[in-house]
């Protein structure tokens, strides 16, 4: 949800760089390479943006959105390449730190993603996504009651995420809390009857139920998260 919310900013921004009048003190990118961004042509895109940073290096819009392509062509490792350029050139917008922990999350660094969605926040705080996001690599460290009070306080802004109350599911019923696990999934069956995770992580419970106490150690349940389905 989150990364296609990203996906849409910067599809957005893109396109409104072609159509807007700009002042020299904007922060803008080339509207010719922009134009294969906002048509998700992202290996055009690639091309266009190299070629933009080759005449022009300090470029850290170019540089993001460049790294923003090649992490939707799946190449990761220049995806964080490209946004580490921009942050040093010093690039402070929230979509780039939403994108940039994504990348460091499904990288494996979570505690990089959550400094990134913590500056996400910092610059736009009635957004939902970098809560929702932070409160996923927060549950990725371990760090459960962080990440309770970030996925709620996601929810507190838009409420109608199933991604988000999905996981404010999962943490619960990773603090062992399976009873509000089982009320948060069975109302987002209701409300979401498509919605798989949610279905999934109940057959979990019911499953769990005929044990005598809950399982620990190598039995431990695998709840279904959103990232698992995450499209990029």
């Amino acid at each position: 949800m989150a990364r296609i919310a990203a996906v849409l900013a910067v599809i957005i921004a893109a396109a409104i760089a072609l159509t807007t009048p700009v002042r020299a003190t904007d922060l803008v990118c080339d509207s010719t390479a922009d134009y294969y961004l906002g048509r998700e042509d992202y290996t055009g895109a690639i091309a266009a943006h190299r070629r933009v940073l080759a005449t022009n290096p300090g470029d850290a819009l170019a540089h993001y959105h460049l790294g923003f392509a090649y992490g939707m062509t799946g190449h990761r490792r220049a995806e964080l390449s490209e946004y580490s350029k921009a942050a040093a050139l010093g690039l402070r917008q929230w979509d780039f730190e939403l994108n940039f922990g994504r990348a460091e999350l499904e990288s494996g660094d979570p505690a990089a993603a959550a400094g990134a969605f913590q500056q996400a926040i910092a610059l736009a705080p009635q957004r939902p996504e970098g809560y929702y996001n932070l409160g996923l690599a927060d549950e990725c460290r371990g760090m459960l009651q962080q990440a309770l009070a970030a996925m709620t306080a996601s929810l507190a802004l838009e409420p109608n995420q199933p991604d988000a109350r999905n996981m404010l599911g999962v943490i619960y019923a990773e603090q062992g809390d399976y009873a509000r696990a089982r009320k948060v999934w069975t109302r987002l069956v209701r409300t979401s009857p498509e919605y798989a995770p949610a279905r999934e992580n109940l057959a979990v419970l019911e499953r769990m139920a005929s044990p005598p106490k809950a399982p620990v150690g190598h039995d431990r349940p695998q709840f279904r998260t959103a990232m698992a389905g995450d499209a990029r």
